[in-house]
C-alpha cells in the first residue's frame, strides 16, 4: 500500500488552530501501519466529547468550538479520519471502505480505552460514529447528532437502491457548480451528482466543495481546509467518501451493517440530541429519523440551528457549542 503523509509545514500558522498534535497507529487490511492524528484538549478529568468530522474536512472544523467546550469543563477528542487532516493518506481509491473507516476508528477508540463518551457527529462523522455507537453502546453516554444520517434498509429499500444503480451511469460528470445547483433545487438525484463529481471530475477540489456547501470567503480559512492535500495524489480518501454512502446496490452489505447499528440504537435509552441546520441542502429533515427511532431522543429539547449550513461548526460554532453544553447539563 502506498501511503502519503502531509508535510508538517502545510499546517504551520493555521488560523485559530494552536492545538498540540497526538498520534496513534492503526492498521490497514494488508498490515500497513497508518498514523492517525487526533486532538486532545481540555481537563483530563472532564467528560469526553468525541467530535467527528466528515468529508472533506478534518479536526480543523472544530477549531472554533473546542475553546468553548473546554471552557465549560469538557475534554474534547477530535480525530482526523484516515485520509484526512494530519492522518496518513493511503494513495489508492480502493484502499478506503466504509467498514475500513469504522474499523480504524474502532481500533483507535479501543486502544485509548475511551469510555463515558458523548458523541458529537456531523456528515460522515455520523455514518461512522453512530455505527460505532451501535457496536459499542456501553462506551457512549450520550449522542449529539448534527447534519448527518445512517442509511439503512428501512430508509433505502432494495428496489430504490436498484433504481439509483440504474440511474447512476446516466448521470454526466458534473462540475462543482452543477452539484451545488442540484442540491439547491432539491432534485431527487442530487446526491448522485455529488458521488459522480467526487469520484470522476478531473477538477475535483476541496476548495470547490466548500464553495458549493458553504459561503466561506476567507482565503486563510479555505487554505486551512486545503492544507492536508498538497496535490491530487493526496485526495483519494476525499474522492472516495461519497461513493461509500451505501445507496447503490453495491452498498447492500454496508446497509445491513447499519441495520444492525439501528437495531441497537432503537433500544438506546441514554440521552440523544439532534442539532440540524435549517438550511443544509444535503441533510435537511434528516433529524426526524433519529427523533422518532431512538428512545433516548424522546422528550429532549432538540435544536434547529438557523443559518448553520452544512458545516455548522464553521458557521454557527457558538450556537452549536451552547446546544451541546445545555444538553450535557440537562442530562448529567
Amino acid at each position: 500500500m502506498k501511503v502519503m503523509r502531509t508535510p508538517d509545514a502545510r499546517f504551520e500558522n493555521l488560523p485559530d488552530y494552536p492545538f498540540a498534535p497526538h498520534y496513534h497507529n492503526v492498521t490497514a487490511p494488508d498490515g500497513t501501519p497508518l498514523r492517525m492524528h487526533y486532538l486532545d484538549e481540555g481537563p483530563r478529568d472532564g467528560e469526553i466529547l468525541l467530535c467527528l468530522h466528515g468529508q472533506p474536512s478534518w479536526s480543523y472544523l472544530y477549531r472554533k468550538m473546542i475553546p468553548l467546550l473546554t471552557a465549560a469543563g469538557y475534554r474534547v477528542l477530535a480525530p482526523d479520519l484516515i485520509g484526512f487532516g494530519k492522518s496518513d493518506k493511503p494513495g489508492a481509491i480502493e484502499d478506503y471502505s466504509y467498514s475500513g473507516h469504522a474499523a480504524w476508528l474502532e481500533e483507535w477508540m479501543l486502544a485509548l480505552d475511551l469510555t463515558g463518551l458523548t458523541l458529537v457527529c456531523q456528515d460522515w462523522g455520523g455514518l461512522l460514529g453512530l455505527r460505532l455507537a451501535g457496536m459499542h453502546p456501553d462506551r457512549f453516554k450520550r449522542l449529539v447528532v448534527a447534519n448527518t444520517g445512517l442509511p439503512d434498509s428501512r430508509q433505502l429499500a432494495p428496489q430504490m437502491s436498484e433504481m439509483l444503480g440504474m440511474l447512476y451511469p446516466q448521470v454526466p460528470v458534473p462540475s462543482a457548480s452543477d452539484v451545488g445547483d442540484a442540491f439547491r433545487s432539491g432534485a431527487p438525484g442530487a446526491f448522485l451528482f455529488w458521488v459522480k463529481y467526487a469520484a470522476e471530475a478531473p477538477d475535483f477540489a476541496v476548495r470547490d466543495v466548500f464553495g458549493l456547501l458553504s459561503d466561506i470567503s476567507d482565503d486563510a480559512v479555505l487554505n486551512g481546509y486545503e492544507a492536508p492535500f498538497p496535490d491530487e495524489t493526496y485526495l483519494a480518501g476525499a474522492r472516495r467518501f461519497p461513493s461509500l454512502v451505501p445507496l447503490l446496490p453495491n452498498g447492500a452489505e454496508e446497509r445491513a451493517k447499519n441495520d444492525a447499528a439501528w437495531a441497537v440504537l432503537e433500544k438506546f435509552e441514554k440521552p440523544v440530541l439532534t442539532a440540524f441546520a435549517d438550511d443544509d441542502p444535503v441533510t435537511k429533515g434528516g433529524e426526524a429519523a433519529f427523533q422518532t427511532r431512538i428512545p433516548g431522543a424522546k422528550g429532549q429539547n432538540h435544536v434547529t440551528i438557523s443559518g448553520g449550513g452544512h458545516f455548522l461548526q464553521e458557521h454557527r460554532p457558538e450556537a452549536f457549542s451552547q446546544a451541546i453544553i445545555t444538553f450535557m447539563r440537562a442530562n448529567p
